[in-house]
């Protein structure tokens, strides 16, 4: 019996696109489903009751964040996430795989996830930065068995290699886990992109392995589902060589019971790059595109198959004011809202909307109120978390496309 099940209610004509249901031991999730990320355990800024109310229907915590502290024995010691959080539903964990890129090639440099052609003046400078070694040093050191970690609590030193952050993630005990890979940079070489996949394909074939093992002697079947994470950066060749091998490995006749997508890509073709790996990855498990979560993203994601997506956005750019509405983000910070009685957005119905001016959460923030922070991600929760299922209504009616060229037709105008 697999620790999740997943069916296929409908796809969308012509594309990879599909509306289905993972069964996990803490409840359903209607897919496409967009994940709330909660890094250290918490949501930002808001209860997990609030969440449930946005209609979340599951979590992610980050694996490297929760091993430094509180420690991932005391987690287990609390009962494992669900009961230390409170959280009824579904939970997610990542396998610190990120880390490897946040705190190693991308730190200290502001390099994200996905490139943009206003990144080369960036790129510039990190450059010359560089030549003049003036920045700080990396906090993750990569070799073939896994990765050095220097706390940025306390400056110690850690070692996490697959095994270990299966194990790690077994104590959280999350539903759903993923196999330890290494997140590249979107400007590292052919070669070097290359190096890195065969390395992150040996690490899901010792994540497995060591998962199933472990499962089997704790509790003496899979209680968790592990996602194989497919990597290649920009490559063609690459991505779908690693949804080849990644779709296909088995270990002593076990398998990954879904797929990540993850690493880096350049803004214009990351839809060519999800439709190159989904077209190759086995129909009939759940696929993640991790860290995306704008909604012209989003929108493509679903199009070209995925199923989840997690992204820190809705929670980081509502701390700093920045909204989400059918007509495009706002900051409401801005000289316009001071005196605006209206919602954030009148065709939303979250609690914000529902009891909160623009004027009075504009000055929530100008008085650096901790509430400000917190009606803002409700609101942009609430509104990234609804326009996924929004999508799904539309798949299962037959009107996705119809849907998302009418939504984005208003969203982009400028």
């Amino acid at each position: 019996m697999p620790a999740i099940k997943f069916s296929i209610e409908k796809k969308i004509p012509n594309k990879l696109g599909r509306a289905g249901v993972i069964e996990t031991k803490h409840g359903n999730i209607n897919t496409p489903a967009f994940v709330t990320v909660g890094t250290k355990g918490a949501f930002k800024a808001m209860t997990p009751e609030q969440l449930v109310e946005t209609g979340a229907q599951v979590g992610l915590c980050n694996t490297y964040h929760l091993f430094l502290e509180p420690g991932d024995h005391a987690v287990a010691e609390q009962g494992g996430l669900h009961q230390m959080m409170n959280w009824p539903g579904p939970l997610m964990t990542d396998s610190g795989g990120f880390q490897v890129f946040s705190l190693g090639a991308a730190y200290g440099k502001d390099i994200s996830k996905i490139t943009k052609p206003t990144d080369a003046p960036m790129l510039l400078r990190e450059a010359k930065r560089e030549m003049l070694e003036d920045r700080d040093p990396i906090l993750a050191k990569i070799d073939e068995e896994g990765v050095t970690f220097k706390s940025h609590l306390d400056g110690a030193l850690h070692y996490i290699t697959p095994s270990r952050s299966i194990e790690i993630q077994h104590n959280l005990g999350a539903d759903m886990i993923f196999a330890f890979d290494e997140c590249t940079s979107p400007n590292e070489t052919y070669t070097y992109q290359r190096e890195a996949l065969d390395r992150t394909h040996r690490w899901a074939r010792q994540s497995l392995k060591y998962h199933q093992a472990a499962s089997a002697k704790r509790f003496g079947k899979p209680m968790q589902a592990l996602f194989g994470i497919v990597q290649g950066g920009r490559f063609e060749d690459l991505r779908k060589e690693s949804a080849e091998i990644i779709g296909k490995m088995e270990v002593n006749g076990g398998a990954f019971d879904g797929f990540g997508i993850g690493g880096s890509f350049a803004k214009e073709d990351m839809s060519t790059a999800v439709k190159w790996v989904n077209e190759i990855l086995p129909d009939d498990k759940p696929r993640h595109l991790l860290g995306i979560g704008e909604p012209e993203d989003l929108f493509m994601a679903v199009e070209q198959g995925c199923d989840l997506f997690d992204c820190v956005a809705p929670t980081r750019i509502g701390r700093h004011g920045n909204l989400y509405t059918r007509r495009g983000k706002i900051n409401i910070l801005n000289r316009e809202f001071r005196s605006d009685l209206g919602p954030i957005d009148s065709k939303c119905d979250c609690f914000t909307c529902r009891n909160y001016t623009r004027a009075y959460v504009a000055y929530l923030h100008r008085a650096k109120e901790i509430l400000a922070s917190t009606l803002c991600c409700i609101h942009n929760l609430y509104f990234i978390i609804n326009l996924v299922k929004e999508m799904r209504e539309h798949i299962l009616s037959g009107t996705f496309l119809k849907f998302k060229e009418e939504f984005l037709a208003i969203y982009q105008r400028k």
